[in-house]
């Protein structure tokens, strides 16, 4: 008995150290999953008001706003541009008539005063016949007939004239205020951007100031590949769009066709790395389903990139750059910065001072 006694805690010890050692390899060993929400890193103490992304809710609806309003007044101003020229062209060809017009009333006056016109009562008076008589009478119709179309048409290519030199001042006016928007509407999102870097610590400042004289480049074909355009209306506005197709990605949810467009043109440029785009929390786009975190990591959201898949990242961010305009670009961060189509590459806090709040290790796409 003794014997048996001493030999059953030495079993119970084994069965428990073989338990340990089995669930230590089990998570060891268990798969590297990639976030299907927010990209995740160690995150430092942050404002409560911070989001995952880094930014606040105000400075994101400021940056939004900024964004969509330039880009309206760029479309605005394109058109207006395009408009211009037509009205050029138009009046051009309408001066050449008017040349060519005034030049025959001109003759038909000359003409006049050479032959000493007859009134219609002695012309019709001379002829020797009845004949003759309405012969005269069909010629002295055809004459006034041809002489006063002339003087119509004259007149009328003089008010065409006017009328086009008038749309075409009014045109002037309408590029001289789109472009005042775009340049208000540049002021108030670097206005927005300094406000929230000067949150941020003393010593991250002198960094993020030395980081923005280097705009993130690009290495490799693919960052210079040429999107197929995101359909636009037919004034070259881009059309209102809501969540309303699936989002591809883990992420689940729904995105916006523009923003689905975005991505299935990235991934046949060849960046094919983890992506996640819905999230029901936050501010900015991503709840909208206007916004995108593509991983720089092949095995999903890490810490910061380093090597290649830092270079990954430049030539992301670079290729949405490149394509700003043809996929509806309102921003790109990426590595401490933030590109705005009104201010190109601008210094970004991410507060937190996380991978995933400075974007180090993914590169956000908002879409207008």
């Amino acid at each position: 008995m003794p014997a048996v006694a001493t030999v059953r805690p030495a079993a119970r010890m084994a069965a428990l150290i073989a338990a340990v050692l089995i669930l230590a390899l089990t998570v060891a060993l268990a798969p590297l999953r990639p976030a299907t929400a927010a990209p995740q890193g160690l995150r430092a103490a942050a404002p409560s008001d911070v989001d995952d992304e880094g930014g606040t809710p105000a400075l994101r609806a400021q940056l939004e706003a900024a964004s969509k309003g330039y880009l309206d007044a760029k479309a605005a101003l394109d058109r207006s541009i395009k408009r211009q020229k037509q009205l050029a062209d138009q009046l051009s060809s309408t001066e050449e008539q008017l040349g060519e017009r005034s030049a025959k009333v001109a003759e038909i006056a000359a003409q006049a005063y050479r032959s000493g016109r007859l009134g219609a009562a002695s012309a019709l008076l001379n002829s020797g016949s009845p004949a003759g008589f309405m012969d005269r009478a069909a010629a002295l119709d055809a004459v006034a007939a041809n002489e006063d179309r002339a003087i119509r048409e004259l007149q009328a290519t003089r008010d065409e004239v006017r009328k086009t030199k008038q749309a075409l001042d009014v045109e002037v006016q309408e590029q001289r205020k789109q472009v005042a928007v775009m340049a208000k509407r540049k002021e108030q999102a670097e206005r927005a951007l300094t406000v929230a870097n000067e949150r941020a610590e003393a010593a991250e400042r002198a960094e993020r100031a030395a980081a923005a004289n280097r705009a993130p480049t690009s290495s490799g074909r693919s960052s210079s590949a040429t999107a197929k355009p995101a359909p636009r209306n037919s004034n070259g506005s881009w059309p209102a769009e809501s969540c309303s197709v699936n989002d591809p990605t883990p992420a689940n949810g729904c995105i916006t066709p523009r923003t689905l467009h975005a991505l299935q043109q990235a991934k046949a440029a060849g960046f094919t790395r983890y992506v996640s785009c819905y999230r029901s929390g936050g501010s900015g786009e991503h709840p909208k389903g206007r916004a995108c975190d593509f991983a720089a990591q092949k095995n999903g959201f890490g810490g910061a990139a380093t090597g290649g898949d830092r270079t990954y990242g430049n030539n992301l961010a670079a290729y949405f750059v490149n394509n700003a305009d043809r996929l509806a670009v309102l921003y790109v961060i990426w590595y401490k910065q933030i590109w705005l189509p009104s201010s190109g590459w601008k210094s970004y806090s991410g507060a937190r001072g996380d991978p995933s709040s400075d974007h180090t290790n993914h590169v956000h796409l908002s879409v207008y």
